[in-house]
C-alpha cells in the first residue's frame, strides 16, 4: 500500500514540502489485526492439548482414583517432538495428545526438565505441522506477543499483548531460579502452560509457564533459547545434568578497597551461609562466611553466575574456585558432583 503523503506550509507560507500522512488509528489496527491473524494461523495448527491421567493414592499409597490435569502444548518437529512445561507432565501417569485436526493419540514422555519447567514428549503421527522456533535474544520490550493454547479447555484460544520486560527470573517448582524469564501481559489461564509465546513474525519466542494470579497482566515465559538447549539434551539424554556443591550462598558486595588491592575482576560475589556435610564444597575446604569471585577461571558476580557455571563439564573435574577469606584472596580447587535428582 502506497504512504499517503500530505502539504505542509512553512511559517512564511511561500514555500511546502511534501510529507507522508500519520497512519490513522484503522490501519494501524488493521496492521495490528493482520499481525495477530497471520500468527494464529501459522502457529495454531502445531498446538496441542495435553491431558495427563495418574493415579490418586490413599493416606496408604494405595491407589484409589484417576486424577486428571490438562495443559497445553506444540510439536516443534515435524517427527512429532512436543515442548510442553514440566509441572504439567512431571510425576503423572499417562499422557494423551490431542492435535489440531482433532487426532487423538498417547504420548511418551521424553525427558523433563523441573529445573527450568520444561518437557519434551513424542507422539507418532503423520501430517504434523511444526512450529517455526525464532531467536528470543531479538525480541524487544514493547513488541507485540501472542499467546496460544487452551485454557480451561477452550482449544487454541489466542490472546495478545505486549513484551512487558526481558530478563526476569522466576522461580521454578525444585526452588531453583530460572534465568532470562520473558514477561508479557497477553492473557494467560489454567490450561495455557507450555503452549507457545508467539512474535508479530508466527515465531515462537517462548514456552509460556506462569501468572501471578492475584495480579493482571503478569504473565511469564520460558525464553525459546533456553528450551532448544534443554529440548536438545533431553532428547539426546533424556535429561539435563548440573554440577552441585552442596552450599547455600547469597549475593553480597566487595569493600571497594578489597577489590582493588586484590585486581578482583567484580565487585560482588557469593557470600557462604551453610555448607551440607560432606559436600564438594566442605571437601573443598571452603567455609561460611567465604565469598566466592571466580571459579574455573570465570567471574562469579552472583548466585546466578555461579548456577550458570556449575553445568554438566564441570561434574568429576577439579575446579579452582577464588574466594575472598577475611581479606585474604584464595584459590581452592572442588571437585563438583551431579546433582542430585529431584522427584
Amino acid at each position: 500500500m502506497k504512504p499517503k503523503l500530505r502539504l505542509v506550509a512553512d511559517n512564511a507560507g511561500s514555500h511546502a514540502s511534501v510529507q507522508p500522512a500519520t497512519p490513522d488509528d484503522g490501519e494501524i489496527f488493521d496492521a495490528y489485526s493482520r499481525a495477530v491473524v497471520q500468527a494464529a494461523d501459522t502457529i495454531s495448527p502445531a498446538v496441542v492439548n495435553i491431558e495427563v491421567t495418574s493415579p490418586v493414592a490413599t493416606l496408604r499409597e494405595a491407589p484409589r482414583a484417576q486424577g486428571q490435569a490438562t495443559g497445553s502444548g506444540f510439536v516443534f518437529t515435524p517427527d512429532g517432538y512436543i515442548l510442553t512445561n514440566s509441572h504439567v507432565v512431571h510425576g503423572g501417569g499417562r499422557v494423551d495428545v490431542t492435535v489440531s485436526d482433532g487426532r487423538r493419540m498417547r504420548a511418551d514422555l521424553v525427558g523433563d526438565d523441573p529445573e527450568t519447567d520444561l518437557a519434551v514428549l513424542r507422539i507418532s503421527a503423520g501430517d504434523l505441522v511444526a512450529a517455526p522456533l525464532g531467536d528470543s535474544n531479538r525480541i524487544r520490550v514493547g513488541q507485540l506477543a501472542i499467546a496460544i493454547g487452551n485454557p480451561y479447555g477452550f482449544q487454541c484460544t489466542v490472546t495478545a499483548g505486549v513484551i512487558s520486560a526481558l530478563g526476569r527470573s522466576l522461580r521454578a517448582r525444585s526452588g531453583r531460579l530460572i534465568d532470562n524469564v520473558v514477561q508479557t501481559d497477553a492473557a494467560l489461564n489454567p490450561g495455557n502452560s507450555g503452549g507457545p509465546l508467539v512474535s508479530s513474525r508466527a515465531e515462537v519466542i517462548g514456552v509460556n509457564t506462569a501468572t501471578i494470579m492475584p495480579a493482571q497482566g503478569l504473565c511469564f515465559a520460558i525464553a525459546i533459547n533456553t528450551a532448544k538447549f534443554v529440548a536438545g539434551r533431553l532428547i539426546r539424554d533424556g535429561r539435563i545434568v548440573r554440577g552441585y556443591v552442596g552450599m547455600a550462598g547469597q549475593n553480597v558486595q566487595l569493600p571497594r578497597r578489597l577489590v582493588h588491592f586484590h585486581k578482583v575482576a567484580v565487585a560482588s560475589g557469593v557470600m557462604i551461609v551453610s555448607l551440607e556435610p560432606g559436600s564438594p564444597a566442605e571437601r573443598g575446604r571452603l567455609k561460611p562466611g567465604d565469598v566466592i569471585v571466580r571459579m574455573a577461571g570465570k567471574p562469579v558476580a552472583s548466585i546466578d553466575d555461579l548456577q550458570r557455571l556449575l553445568s554438566s563439564d564441570c561434574v568429576g573435574v577439579a575446579t579452582e574456585i577464588e574466594v575472598v577469606r577475611n581479606t585474604e584472596l584464595l584459590a581452592l580447587s572442588i571437585v563438583p558432583a551431579e546433582s542430585p535428582r529431584r522427584n
